[in-house]
């Protein structure tokens, strides 16, 4: 008899990749619960969509009379919060979605979630956990070439996307002080791998050179990034919902990091031997360089010790795997999931998926 646990944003680029995880390696029931934004795919979900052990929720985490119905329902034995917006740009261009989301959405959960739990029989109560997922973009950026993100790191976010993640994880951890409520965080580097929505450095890079188009570097492209392939992750993530201590935080990193430019030059290596220009010529020529934007950090990188030690996880992919891995998913995908993303009607089809999209009371 597995858990059952109740996942937010299931149907975003982590999300599925760890529903997906779930689904091939536990016996675990899922009820992944999703807006459905412009970030999120069904279609990332059809392969597990017919497991019996899968329910979809489309819900707002900021409305609390739907989630208080689905936490009635379902009777979770653990939430797994990645709902979030996360795009860097977009919360440039409008903060007010992200502080809706990730500030106020994570308060309307955490109350849920202790509205259920403290009713809760004793033993049930005792193997509860509420895990949020968050980044390490909260703690800014790094000055030195050697130091690291750590779990006592002081939190300086840049962006507002970084303040509203920054503001969540603070939510989560007065709650479990203050009520107790067995919470878990994590903070992770940058994730990378199939289902990456194409708005993102990686997926934009591969797309835009199949297409001809300029491959847009920021600034001189000197940004540093620990890059992380999104199953390791998922995987870290299973791993820390079961195994974590309560009220503990865990930084999960890939020990990749690599400067930006190297990202955009190895896929394109990637792509002269897999799949050559008509030309002749390298997809590095596609390469433009255009103005930075604003408050973008110079550095980050985990030091991921903790999860290793602790918890005995550490990534199987090396960069140079994963990215040759996720080059591949990409050209082969191309004409179906991407192109359905690139042209919007992968928000047009999602009742053909086998998925029941049911709006719980009060959702949306």
């Amino acid at each position: 008899m597995g858990k059952r646990i109740l996942l937010t944003g299931g149907a975003g680029f982590i999300g599925s990749a760890v529903v997906r995880h779930i689904m091939k390696n536990t016996k675990d029931d899922v009820c992944v619960v999703d807006k459905l934004t412009y970030a999120g795919n069904l279609e990332s979900l059809s392969e597990v969509s017919n497991n019996e052990r899968f329910t979809f929720k489309r819900a707002d985490i900021c409305i609390k009379e739907g989630i208080d119905v689905i936490f009635s329902e379902f009777q979770p034995h653990a939430v797994m919060h990645l709902a979030a917006e996360s795009h860097v740009d977009r919360s440039i261009d409008g903060p007010g979605e992200f502080i809706q989301t990730n500030v106020v959405g994570t308060y309307t959960l955490l109350e849920s979630a202790r509205k259920y739990y403290s009713a809760l029989e004793y033993d049930k109560k005792a193997s509860f956990r509420f895990h949020h997922i968050s980044t390490d973009e909260v703690y800014g950026d790094l000055e030195g070439p050697r130091d690291l993100f750590r779990e006592d790191t002081p939190y300086s976010p840049s962006s507002p996307y970084s303040a509203s993640k920054a503001a969540s994880d603070h939510l989560v951890r007065a709650w479990q002080r203050t009520f107790k409520l067995p919470t878990i965080v994590t903070n992770c580097s940058n994730n990378y791998g199939p289902y990456h929505f194409p708005e993102k450095l990686i997926p934009l890079v591969i797309l835009n050179a199949l297409d001809g188009k300029p491959l847009p570097v920021y600034g001189n492209g000197c940004q540093i990034r620990d890059w992380l392939f999104v199953e390791d992750h998922a995987r870290a993530l299973y791993t820390a919902m079961t195994a974590g201590k309560i009220g503990e935080t865990y930084n999960i990193g890939g020990n990749n990091e690599k400067k930006n430019i190297e990202v955009v030059h190895a896929i394109c290596d990637l792509l002269n031997e897999l799949r050559p220009r008509s030309d002749g010529r390298s997809y590095r020529e596609q390469i433009t360089f255009v103005q930075d934007r604003p408050g973008h950090d110079l550095r980050y990188a985990i030091d991921a010790s903790k999860i290793k030690r602790d918890l005995n996880w550490i990534p199987r992919e090396t960069f140079e795997s994963g990215i040759r891995k996720t080059v591949l998913w990409y050209i082969e995908h191309k004409n179906g999931w991407c192109k359905r993303v690139q042209d919007g009607s992968y928000q047009r089809e999602r009742l053909g998926l086998g998925i029941e999209v049911a709006q719980a009371s009060g959702g949306l």
